[in-house]
């Protein structure tokens, strides 16, 4: 990564993937096998990804930090983001347990701070363990009535993806 001319270059980099959110309801076919949602998800995202438009997205970005500087690039983005109704944000974490002070660290996360998004979902790996982190302003969801399902299919694509029943 630190090498010069590599294919991983270091640093923080910004793509902007405009997915619209499927409506699902419970006589979907979609949700009662809930692999196959996420297959279809995953073929929607993987459509957009290689899509033209974040290439030319990623491009504008490098050409504005090159021609005037980085704050123009922040307050683009913070445009971007404002214009969104949900936000998420994926980060590659470390691959073995990290120590502070000859303190091992057991989880990590991460946030973005003063977000304008109601609701907001990070996702990090650290240590071959997947963290997921929801955020939204308060009183904009009830917490218990979210979580609840969220867990149930969590463990449905897992059993399925898995092999249990």
């Amino acid at each position: 990564m630190v090498r010069p001319n590599s294919e991983s270059p270091w640093g923080n980099y910004f793509a902007f993937l405009h997915v619209p959110i499927p409506k699902v309801k419970p006589s979907d076919s979609q949700f009662s096998d809930p692999l196959e949602f996420v297959r279809k998800a995953h073929e929607v995202i993987k459509k957009k990804r290689s899509s033209f438009g974040v290439v030319l997205t990623g491009k504008l970005l490098e050409i504005m930090k090159k021609c005037r500087n980085s704050e123009v690039v922040a307050r683009h983005i913070k445009r971007t983001s404002r214009n969104s109704s949900m936000l998420i944000s994926n980060v590659i974490g470390p691959m073995e347990k990290l120590s502070l002070a000859n303190h091992p660290i057991k989880g990590m996360y991460f946030t973005i701070i003063g977000s304008l998004e109601s609701l907001q979902v990070t996702i990090m790996s650290y240590a071959g363990n997947l963290r997921i982190l929801v955020q939204t302003e308060q009183g904009f969801i009830d917490s218990e009535l979210y979580t609840r399902p969220l867990h149930d299919a969590s463990d449905m694509i897992y059993d399925d993806a898995c092999g249990k029943q």
